[in-house]
C-alpha cells in the first residue's frame, strides 16, 4: 500500500513539473500554483499517516506476539547471547594454525590419520570406501569401525577439544559408501529414484530416517546428501544420482530429507548449488552451463531453498560455470555465486566446495592455491585431499593480509555453529 502511494505522488510530481515546461526550454522553474500545492502537501500528509499507522500495526503485531511466548521461546534472545559468547570465548582460546584447520573438511587421510587430524587441526574428515575397510582390503567389523572413528575424535578432542564432522557420501544407489559393507547393513541402500518408486515421498523418508540413525550410531555425523540437482533426463550425468522428478516434487523431496536427517541428529549437505542441470561431470573438466537466471530461479533453486528453509546445515557448491552468475570462475570460487546463496537464498549456513582436486579447477588456480581462492569467494570449509599444501598455503595467505583475518574468523564461527548444533560442542 506504501508504495502505491508514493507512485501516487511521484506521477503527481512529474505531471505539475510537466505543466511549467521542459527543464531544457525554462532553465527556471516557475512556482507551483498554490491549489496545486495544496493538493501535493495533503497527499504528503496522506503518506506520511499511512506510514506511522503500518508503524503502530506492526508494533502492536509484535507486542502480541511477545505475549503469547511460552518461557522457552522468550529466553531464545538469551540464547543467542549465550551462542555469541561460547563462539566468541572459542575464536579468542584458538591460534591461527587452529582456525585454518577448522576450515578444512579432507579426504580421510589414507595413512597417519590420527596423527595428522592433530597435526593440522583439521575440522572434519570425508571417509570413502577404502575407509570401511583394513589393511587387507577385508570389511571392517562394526566394532572395527566404531573404534577406527571414536580414535579420529579422540585425536581431536586431545589436540584442540574440538570434535570433528566426519562425514561420508551416502546418497543412495551409485553413491554410497558405508552400506557397501556387509558388516554394517544387509543390502547397499538404493537410489532414492528407487526408494520413491517403491514406497512414495514417505517410504523413501522412512528409509533415509532409519540409514541415517545407523550412521551415527557408527560415529558419522555429516551426510553429503541430498542431491537437490532438477533433472528428469536419463541422459543428464547426474540424473541417476538425481531425485529424478521436476523442481517443484525435487523441492518436497530436499526439505523432507533435511527434516529427517535432522532428527537423526546427521548433518545433510544441499548439492550440487546452484543446480547441476545437464551440464557434464566436473570430475574430468570443466563444464559450462549458458542457462539463463530465470531458470535457476524458477526451477534449480527451489529445492536449495526448499532444504535452506527446513534448516539444512550445509550446502556445497559445484565446480559449473555458470555464465549467468560469472563467466570468468567456477561457482565454487566465484563471489558472485555466494552472494546469490547468501543472499538472495538466505542461506547462513556452512558453504562447502566440492572436492578441489577436481580437473575442473585446477586451471583457474594462482600458483596452486585454490583453496585461499574459495574462502575468498565466500566458501566457509574446504574439500580436498590435498590439505597438507592447501593449509599452509592458506595461513601464508592470511599472514601476508591476503585472506582476511575477519573471513577467517566468520568462518569459523559458522563452522563452530554447526558443530554445535549438531551436538559435537558441549554447552
Amino acid at each position: 500500500m506504501k508504495q502505491f502511494y508514493f507512485a501516487i505522488v511521484l506521477t503527481l510530481l512529474l505531471t505539475l513539473a510537466a505543466c511549467g515546461g521542459r527543464q531544457s526550454d525554462a532553465p527556471e522553474m516557475p512556482s507551483l500554483p498554490a491549489e496545486q500545492q495544496e493538493a501535493l502537501a495533503a497527499l504528503e500528509a496522506q503518506v506520511a499517516a499511512l506510514e506511522q499507522q503500518a508503524a503502530e500495526r506492526a508494533e502492536a503485531q509484535r507486542a502480541s506476539e511477545e505475549a503469547e511466548l511460552s518461557p522457552e521461546e522468550a529466553a531464545e534472545p538469551d540464547a543467542a547471547v549465550r551462542q555469541e559468547e561460547q563462539m566468541r570465548a572459542y575464536l579468542d582460546g584458538m591460534t591461527l594454525e587452529e582456525k585454518v584447520g577448522q576450515l578444512f573438511f579432507v579426504q580421510c587421510p589414507a595413512t597417519d590419520a590420527a596423527e595428522k587430524i592433530a597435526q593440522y587441526h583439521l575440522g572434519g574428515v570425508l571417509l570413502f570406501t577404502r575407509d570401511f575397510k583394513d589393511a587387507n582390503e577385508n570389511w571392517l567389523t562394526k566394532e572395527q569401525l566404531v573404534d577406527k572413528l571414536q580414535s579420529y575424535q579422540e585425536s581431536a578432542q586431545k589436540d584442540s577439544g574440538i570434535p570433528l564432522f566426519i562425514g561420508s557420501d551416502e546418497e543412495g544407489g551409485t553413491v554410497t559408501r558405508a552400506s557397501r559393507n556387509p558388516n554394517l547393513f544387509p543390502a547397499k541402500l538404493p537410489s532414492p529414484q528407487k526408494l520413491y518408486k517403491a514406497g512414495g515421498l514417505k517410504g523413501l523418508l522412512t528409509e533415509t530416517l532409519q540409514y541415517n540413525d545407523q550412521l551415527l550410531t557408527l560415529g558419522i555425523n555429516v551426510n553429503f546428501a541430498p542431491v537437490c540437482d532438477v533433472s528428469t533426463d536419463p541422459a543428464d550425468f547426474i540424473y541417476e544420482r538425481s531425485f529424478g522428478q521436476n523442481a517443484a516434487e525435487t523441492m518436497a523431496y530436499a526439505a523432507g530429507m533435511v527434516e529427517v536427517m535432522n532428527r537423526a541428529g546427521v548433518g545433510c549437505v544441499l548439492k550440487h548449488f546452484p543446480g547441476y542441470g545437464n551440464n557434464v561431470d566436473t570430475h574430468t573438466g570443466i563444464a559450462v552451463d549458458e542457462r539463463p537466471l530465470e531458470t535457476f530461479r524458477n526451477s534449480d533453486f527451489l529445492p536449495f531453498q526448499g532444504g535452506i528453509k527446513a534448516g539444512a546445515p550445509f550446502v556445497l557448491v559445484s565446480h559449473n560455470i555458470v555464465t549467468c552468475m560469472d563467466a570468468d570462475y567456477p561457482a565454487s570460487l566465484s563471489p558472485a555465486v555466494h552472494e546469490i546463496l547468501r543472499g538472495e537464498l538466505g542461506f547462513d549456513g556452512v558453504v562447502l566446495t566440492d572436492d578441489l582436486t577436481m580437473d575442473a579447477v585446477k586451471a583457474y588456480a594462482e600458483n596452486g592455491n585454490v583453496a585461499t581462492m574459495a574462502l575468498l569467494a565466500g566458501n566457509d570449509m574446504i574439500v580436498t585431499a590435498d590439505f597438507e599444501t592447501q593449509i599452509a598455503q592458506v595461513l601464508t595467505a592470511v599472514e601476508r593480509g591476503i585472506l582476511p583475518m575477519e573471513t577467517v574468523d566468520a568462518a569459523v564461527t559458522r563452522v563452530l555453529t554447526a558443530k554445535l548444533q549438531l551436538g559435537l560442542l558441549g554447552e
